[in-house]
């Protein structure tokens, strides 16, 4: 969702009577709030200037030097247009950019037709790896489409983004070009609507590797088509801290031991990736590991954590974070993992967080962190 002021409404050309499917225009008083949800803020998107390439390069830098400053040696881009796609590729081929970073396509048409006919392209540090599609919106702002309705508000049931025509035709670009698919689920009806749109496509014995991003709310009876269908649910931890004050409201006392069932999930395929979800959380990959085995806020809150049955160990957490990461995005041959002829990317705190206690975990620093044998961070 977006909160945009009326300028914006006017030069995007939204009034009390656009319509945008997938999308919703909140109207109070006969009138646009400027609350825009889902597919609705496309035609405000569509009028921001794009960043010209000496300003998106210099930002990217610096966002690069963010990640090492946190110790993250790689990360995942998610949703990217050929625009700035174009501009990674210059960073990296110029050697001004030495992260690891794995590219999941946008999916509009002209970045499809420009790369996904390239299949899956490596370049070093960078890679081209998958198509990132999106189901359903956020549960924050009941655009997460449910089974049943929401608990507080009567009738809605949240929305799906596209017709599944069009979840279809991805998906048989994906698999005819090798690419992975990666595809943003949060309600159980839009979690069940991929799982068995992925069971069209995918034999039951598989190494494609096709995710669910999020994966927040399951129906019981869904989690077995992750374990048949070798679906890997890529999630976020932090999500259910953030989402812990209103998410009772959202789902109600039945279908809420259902929603960040991180435990489970794990259970399905013996492995579960990890990922921050920056921008829409922070950056801070020592917030993944302490909200996945705490269940708790920063302060501590709840006490015994937030439906703790579901918390994974400190184990757990560091694989989700390391070797299951890699593996999540075809990398575990050469990230991952400190082995004799892997990639020597490291990072040194101050402390042990695998066995220091819970409530200091976050106060953890970063003293280094190495990418390939080279310092590229220093406390």
């Amino acid at each position: 969702a977006v909160l945009c002021n009326q300028k914006a409404l006017d030069i995007a050309g939204i009034n009390k009577n656009t319509k945008i499917s997938g999308g919703i225009i909140n109207i109070k008083d006969g009138k646009p709030t400027g609350i825009l949800i889902d597919n609705a803020t496309g035609p405000v998107e569509k009028i921001i200037p794009e960043l010209t390439e000496d300003v998106a390069s210099r930002y990217l830098k610096q966002a690069e030097d963010d990640c090492f400053s946190l110790g993250l040696t790689g990360v995942v881009d998610c949703g990217v247009k050929s625009g700035r796609i174009k501009v990674l590729e210059s960073l990296y081929n110029s050697g001004k950019l030495t992260i690891g970073n794995s590219i999941l396509l946008s999916q509009d048409k002209e970045t499809l037709d420009e790369y996904a006919h390239l299949g899956f392209v490596k370049n070093g540090q960078f890679q081209i790896n998958g198509i990132k599609m999106y189901a359903d919106g956020a549960l924050g702002s009941r655009g997460a489409c449910l089974l049943e309705q929401y608990s507080d508000e009567k009738d809605h049931y949240g929305l799906m983004l596209s017709k599944t025509e069009e979840f279809r035709a991805i998906s048989e670009l994906a698999k005819a070009y090798q690419l992975q698919l990666c595809t943003h689920a949060i309600g159980d009806s839009a979690n069940r609507a991929i799982l068995r749109l992925y069971s069209e496509f995918l034999p039951k014995t598989n190494d494609f590797r096709w995710r669910i991003e999020h994966a927040q709310v399951i129906d019981y009876q869904d989690y077995v088509w992750f374990s048949e269908y070798n679906i890997v649910p890529s999630v976020q931890p932090t999500h259910a801290i953030s989402d812990m004050p209103w998410a009772g409201n959202r789902l109600g006392e039945k279908r809420l031991p259902t929603a960040y069932a991180y435990k489970k999930l794990l259970e399905q395929n013996g492995w579960l990736p990890l990922g921050t979800d920056f921008p829409v959380e922070g950056l801070n990959p020592l917030a993944t590991f302490y909200t996945a085995v705490a269940r708790k806020d920063f302060s501590g809150f709840p006490e015994n954590g937030f439906m703790i049955e579901n918390a994974l160990t400190r184990q757990e957490a560091l694989l989700g974070m390391t070797i299951w990461a890699a593996k999540s995005v075809f990398w575990e041959k050469e990230k991952g993992s400190i082995e004799i002829g892997k990639a020597a990317d490291l990072v040194i705190l101050d402390r042990d967080i695998m066995n220091c206690d819970e409530k200091d975990i976050m106060n953890s620093k970063v003293l280094y962190t190495i990418v390939k044998g080279k310092t590229v961070y220093k406390k």
